[in-house]
């Protein structure tokens, strides 16, 4: 065989081997955020909230009644009820400058797909994978995971083994703290490796028992202001409460009612310091909000509620304003 006429020679001094013209990359994986990964990341639940990811519901909520408590829903949903709930949510985002980026799943959603924190929890430096608990929940995460990627978001961690955890269980505390509730969805195995991802990029992570019967530490525990949390009194674990308080944390408890309204009292998501997206319809849980110094504005959930969630559960948070 002839050698060819143009033979690609070996160059110790060409830039692809290391000569001139090489150059070492030299930003960190957090410099990156921003320009070569998209703008995301969260070190607060208090601060200006910058973009979430939702999904909207469609025909996945059409299941028989005999059905229904083993796929996780509490009655029959009216579907076009709910999805006029759903928009009229992203909406009340987007006019409150809120970037609202969509699931888009390719594969057949599950019925609780749309419960976008559970499947994901942001970083300072990009998102943890959830690994949902249940087997009928299995596999939204991957859903989550190729949207992540097509906007940008660096996923630093995909969980292994048998570790359980949903985003709804974990929250931060300050810029190096975040706060893990150990139950029903999100086990120790999750809990370690978490961990050490945390670890990795300078954070800690306090973990607290959740109480035998309720779903994530999101319905006990959530922050409304910087300096202020909102607790629901004889649910939210002891450490939970001690810990905020030495971060020096005012804890104001939900004055008590039926279970059903605590439930949607709790699940509001902060915009910013002081103001909150709530459940419509909570007129004495609002008054309570308001006389702490929250400006609260709400949005109707009534059927959404059927699936056993609200607005907080509805709102995967990608990115708040950040510490410098």
């Amino acid at each position: 065989m002839k050698p060819s006429k143009n033979p690609t020679k070996y160059s110790p001094g060409k830039a692809a081997y290391g000569g001139d013209g090489w150059q070492q990359r030299s930003n960190t994986h957090k410099q990156e955020i921003g320009s070569l990964w998209g703008n995301c990341g969260i070190d607060s639940e208090w601060r200006t909230l910058k973009s979430v990811l939702l999904h909207q519901p469609g025909e996945e909520l059409n299941v028989p009644s005999l059905e229904q408590n083993k796929n996780l829903l509490l009655d029959t949903v009216d579907i076009k009820k709910a999805q006029d709930e759903h928009q009229e949510l992203a909406e009340i985002y987007r006019a409150l400058g809120v970037e609202v980026h969509a699931v888009g799943p390719q594969l057949a959603p599950s019925p609780n797909q749309m419960f976008c924190a559970d499947l994901f929890v942001m970083t300072p430096q990009g998102a943890i994978l959830g690994r949902p608990a249940s087997t009928v929940r299995a596999g939204e995460e991957r859903q989550v995971a190729r949207r992540l990627a097509d906007i940008g978001i660096p996923i630093l961690k995909t969980l292994t083994g048998n570790a359980a955890f949903e985003g709804a269980d974990l929250m931060w505390l300050d810029k190096s703290t975040a706060m893990i509730g150990k139950g029903h969805r999100t086990n120790q195995q999750a809990i370690d490796q978490i961990t050490i991802v945390l670890d990795e990029i300078g954070c800690q992570l306090i973990t607290t028992d959740m109480p035998y019967g309720t779903m994530h530490l999101m319905g006990m525990l959530r922050i409304a202001k910087q300096n202020l949390a909102i607790c629901w009194p004889r649910r939210t674990p002891h450490t939970a409460v001690t810990t905020l308080r030495d971060r020096g944390f005012e804890i104001a408890f939900l004055p008590e009612q039926e279970d059903s309204i605590m439930y949607r009292a709790m699940n509001f998501v902060t915009i910013d310091s002081g103001k909150i997206l709530m459940v419509a319809e909570l007129q004495q849980v609002q008054q309570f909000f308001e006389s702490h110094g929250i400006e609260c504005l709400t949005s109707s959930t009534n059927e959404l509620s059927k699936a056993a969630g609200n607005i907080g559960c509805l709102t995967g948070v990608l990115h708040r304003q950040m510490m410098p």
